[in-house]
């Protein structure tokens, strides 16, 4: 039906006469001339029409936004002062000689304009027409370039995609499953996956020591603009591989699709232990554009008689550190009460301050709140160790080190922001040395990346030990504060996997219940095995600039994980639940809400 794509004319075609099929993105008629932008997912080309041929012409007349339509006619030139720089069409135009409705549109639901102000749900309820709009066509298919490089590169690299299985058990790998009853086995229930991570070692013992699979996962999680209950991985496990060549592995992809597609050269990523990200940044995926940095000042007030700061200072598990803006002394009063506010959503209990409004004027020039409680001496060696200058502000966060570093790390973010302090376009890195385990607020402990995770240089029994001084050999990939993908070196030894559990609080019963098939395969001559997972949506978030990963998904769900286009999720058939043996509890309208 069609000859080319209307994105794909250009000024080789003219006098060439051409068959498009596409959408009336605009119609306009100047003066007995009608002007159509024809539309598909490779672009727009303006068609025109005039009175020569009146049936025809009748007919462009009718059109509306949305109609589907088939037009012939002749390529031509733009004379110079028409031709649109802004369009890939803009030198060439088509005459249409011929017109045929294919389909019509009544007026439509939703506003399809480049600044359109429509609202999720109805983004979401009308996506076939959402993604029709050029911005929404253009991520899907950049998203189909990515998955086309990422294909290219690790097939080139003797990497084999092979299928897992969606109907799964459930494993521990920190978010609720989804749950698929059974029939056959009433009573009992599949999970989606979370992630293939069994299965892909099982690959890795099978002898399949490259693998890979673009797939689907499935987490019950709380919603964020990166989250979705499912998404897309990007999935990697090898054999025979330290982490440090797994890394040069897919750095070198990433590089690689970065330089194709964006034409962007990322350059070689530093590597940062997980413990100065948090000291320095107060993140385990700093954003590097962000030149402001938390400096620790425990050892210079912990002896102020300001308890606030006296208390976390002398704390082993507390932390008092202070984050430099430069000339942040502007900040008024009401801005300075907006960013206190702003801390709290992390559990901060508030936010001191200090404007150094002349540096030359000692404590006369410093202007806080808190100046009373402070002597000259502290006062001076705040300012000496943050390099403070005039026009600065001093910003103070003490409280735990984990509150210190989640609140004050949020703030260096949102006052990068708000002081337009970033600096470049891209900062990669790699983020390494995690902990093994981090403590529950119970007290307990859980895998800080998942249970499966080896320790660096570390026998079982060490490990059981002491298990909070065990570091893990991890590695995550970080890009402009956003992580892309993370992975480890697996545990390769039953012996140290069942250690693992141990401190995990999974006894040898519950262990053999939920991995014995696991335990037993780790018997049988396992390879080291190591890989990575990335986050595909977010990668194409980042590379097309987009603000949420709902942008460069078809389909998504809404932040409550609902699917307004099908109505999902809905009730099931009374027959189908009787058949699967389930039985549905009533939910008053205060438990729903």
């Amino acid at each position: 039906m069609r000859s080319q794509y209307c994105g794909d004319v250009n000024a080789s075609h003219v006098g060439q006469e051409v068959t498009l099929v596409g959408w009336v993105n605009r119609s306009r008629d100047l003066g007995g001339v009608v002007f159509l932008d024809l539309r598909d997912r490779e672009g727009i080309v303006q068609v025109v029409y005039d009175p020569d041929l009146p049936e025809v012409f009748d007919k462009a007349s009718s059109l509306r936004s949305e109609f589907c339509v088939q037009v012939a006619g002749l390529v031509r030139a733009r004379p110079d002062s028409q031709i649109n720089k802004d369009m890939r069409t803009g030198e060439i135009e088509i005459l249409g000689k011929g017109l045929t409705i294919l389909n019509s549109a009544p007026a439509l639901p939703i506003n399809m304009d480049k600044n359109q102000h429509n609202t999720e749900e109805q983004r979401l309820k009308y996506r076939y027409l959402d993604l029709r709009r050029p911005e929404m066509a253009e991520r899907i298919i950049f998203r189909s370039k990515v998955t086309s490089a990422v294909r290219r590169f690790l097939d080139g690299n003797g990497f084999l995609d092979i299928e897992t299985p969606i109907l799964t058990k459930a494993t521990p790998e920190g978010a609720r499953d989804y749950l698929v009853p059974s029939r056959t086995y009433k009573g009992q229930f599949f999970a989606l996956p979370q992630s293939p991570q069994l299965f892909k070692q099982l690959l890795m013992m099978s002898g399949f020591d490259r693998y890979y699979q673009i797939v689907k996962c499935f987490r019950d999680e709380d919603l964020r603009a990166d989250r979705q209950p499912e998404f897309t991985q990007i999935d990697i496990e090898t054999s025979f591989m330290s982490s440090d060549q797994v890394m040069a592995q897919t750095e070198a992809m990433t590089r690689g699709l970065f330089k194709e597609l964006l034409n962007v050269d990322l350059g070689e990523f530093p590597k940062m232990t997980f413990a100065e990200a948090m000291r320095r940044f107060g993140s385990d995926k700093p954003d590097l554009r962000n030149p402001l940095e938390l400096v620790d000042i425990a050892d210079l007030v912990n002896d102020v008689e300001f308890a606030v700061f006296k208390g976390p200072a002398n704390d082993a598990d507390g932390r008092v550190a202070v984050l430099r803006i430069p000339g942040g002394a502007k900040l008024s009063r009401k801005q300075l009460d907006e960013y206190a506010k702003y801390v709290t959503i992390y559990d901060a209990k508030g936010l001191a301050w200090m404007k150094v409004n002349d540096l030359d004027k000692g404590m006369e020039g410093i202007q806080s709140p808190v100046l009373k409680f402070l002597t000259e001496a502290v006062v001076k060696g705040i300012l000496n160790r943050t390099g403070a200058q005039t026009g600065d502000i001093i910003l103070f966060g003490a409280d735990k080190a984990n509150v210190v570093a989640e609140a004050m790390g949020a703030l260096r973010l949102k006052a990068g922001e708000d002081f337009d302090l970033l600096e470049g376009d891209w900062r990669p890195l790699w983020v390494v040395d995690f902990p093994m385990f981090e403590r529950t607020s119970d007290g307990g402990l859980h895998a800080m990346h998942h249970p499966f995770t080896a320790p660096s240089d570390m026998t079982p029994e060490a490990l059981e030990a002491n298990p909070t001084a065990a570091i893990s050999d991890a590695y995550d990939m970080v890009l402009n504060g956003c992580e892309l993908g993370g992975g480890s070196v697996r545990i390769h030894n039953a012996d140290m996997q069942a250690a693992v559990f141990r401190v995990l609080g999974i006894e040898e019963e519950e262990a053999n219940e939920k991995f014995g098939f696991l335990l037993e395969a780790l018997r049988y001559g396992t390879p080291p095995h190591a890989g990575l997972a990335f986050g595909l949506d977010r990668i194409v978030m980042l590379m097309t600039g987009a603000s949420s990963i709902r942008d460069v998904m078809a389909f998504p769900k809404t932040s409550t994980a609902a699917c307004p286009l099908t109505n999902a999720p809905g009730e099931a058939d009374p027959a189908q639940l009787l058949e699967l043996g389930i039985g549905v509890l009533e939910t008053s309208k205060t438990e729903t809400e």
